[in-house]
């Protein structure tokens, strides 16, 4: 399947796949990658020209973070709150986050924290608790997800973004297909404003994921996730880590293969940071 950009030149899936294998797509500008992956009308026989180019034009104003442009589009064709994105956009972007076919405008939004965008796509009919995608990952996961040492993650407009999605009615307890609610995301990937947002508004630590892990668990681990080796990931586990101690969740807490969140500590000062809580 090719991609054709403004200016004639095609990317075939098969050359994606290849060259970003090597390294090399990721040397293509990113407007060039977006043209390429947002360019083309969706195959839906049932709809107009017309509405497919409505669809792509709604993603890209989302990207932009165009409020005005998103609200024209919606005034014109509410149907796009609710349509489904139809081929995979790999393109990260101007968010910093991975699209996939079955995800909503309302994913887009959340996962790059548009927050006004999020609640007009709420209020032309969008569902908080659309997981179609293959990961069947709801907005308020992509919301969760961050990469804190990425060039536009914002821990405010991440926190109410949560908040946004929470008060239409998103599950703050639903899990994906690996068994990853919220909860796990913000941690895995340190975003400690979420962390404690979604605490307080009843995020259950004790969920598991299908690997047996639960949030607290992932915690006092190296997830590999969000440049989770990084110094400020490293400042925001230990924020994590108090959250979780502050709402008052066990040390003891054990994970599918009956290890507690203190024998999982992978690092001497963790380890004497859980010790030192337990003994008081």
């Amino acid at each position: 399947m090719n991609s054709v950009v403004p200016n004639g030149t095609q990317f075939s899936s098969s050359f994606r796949s290849q060259h970003s294998s090597a390294g090399l797509f990721s040397d293509v500008p990113i407007a060039l990658k977006c043209w390429a992956i947002f360019g083309r009308p969706y195959r839906d026989k049932d709809k107009s020209t017309q509405v497919r180019t409505s669809m792509d034009t709604l993603l890209k104003a989302i990207l932009d973070d165009d409020r005005p442009k998103v609200e024209k589009l919606l005034k014109a064709d509410a149907t796009l709150a609710t349509r489904l994105i139809e081929e995979a956009k790999l393109c990260q972007s101007k968010i910093f986050h991975w699209i996939y076919v079955g995800d909503t405008a309302l994913h887009l939004a959340a996962a790059g924290y548009r927050v006004e965008i999020v609640r007009r796509l709420l209020a032309a009919g969008a569902d908080p608790n659309a997981t179609t995608n293959h990961r069947h990952s709801g907005p308020l996961h992509y919301a969760a997800d961050g990469y804190i040492t990425g060039p536009v993650w914002d821990a405010k407009r991440q926190v109410k973004t949560i908040g946004v999605l929470l008060d239409a009615g998103a599950d703050i307890n639903a899990q994906d297909k690996n068994g990853a609610a919220p909860l796990h995301r913000a941690v895995r990937t340190r975003c400690a404003a979420a962390v404690r947002c979604l605490l307080k508004a009843g995020g259950d630590p004790t969920l598991k994921n299908k690997s047996g892990s639960t949030p607290f668990h992932l915690a006092v681990q190296d997830t590999g996730r969000g440049g989770s080796g990084a110094d400020e990931a490293r400042a925001a586990q230990r924020q994590i880590i108090e959250a979780f101690l502050s709402f008052g969740v066990s040390t003891g807490l054990k994970d599918g293969k009956g290890k507690s969140v203190l024998d999982c500590a992978r690092s001497s000062w963790i380890h004497e940071m859980l010790s030192d809580n337990a003994a008081k």
